[in-house]
């Protein structure tokens, strides 16, 4: 299948699957506040059910397309655990994470979203051209 088309499906499924969570239970679909809420073990039912539809997403790709999806990670673990820990930091110090500020902060036109994913962004840039620059 199409790469586009199955990015395209993906977008559709997240932009459902918030809308049906901000329709159904008043709650923002922000993955880090969704853990967060677990981990603390409030509103364990729909926390529970949003993140393991997203730990079983890999597992539908399978089942409808014979096939694992393909993931190339190409740093090592030691660089990859400390990005982990930065973003987790950063989403609890900006009060949200990319899916909630940027996929329903910014449709609902969030001022606070709109930086916050501005922010996001122009982070990843810098970090991307520091880490080439450095040679990894």
């Amino acid at each position: 299948m199409n790469t586009y088309l199955l990015s395209l499906l993906g977008g559709l499924l997240i932009g459902a699957s918030a809308v049906m969570l901000l329709l159904l239970n008043g709650r923002i679909a922000g993955i880090s506040g969704i853990v967060g809420r677990l981990v603390q073990g409030v509103g364990m039912t729909t926390n529970l059910a949003f993140v393991l539809g997203l730990l079983l997403g890999p597992v539908v790709y399978l089942l409808s397309l014979g096939t694992w999806p393909v993931v190339q990670v190409t740093v090592e673990w030691p660089l990859i655990i400390v990005a982990g820990l930065l973003v987790g930091f950063g989403s609890r110090m900006g009060s949200g994470c990319t899916s909630g500020h940027g996929v329903l902060g910014l449709a609902r036109m969030s001022p606070r979203s709109m930086v916050a994913v501005a922010t996001f962004l122009t982070a990843g840039v810098v970090a991307v051209i520091v880490l080439r620059g450095v040679g990894l």
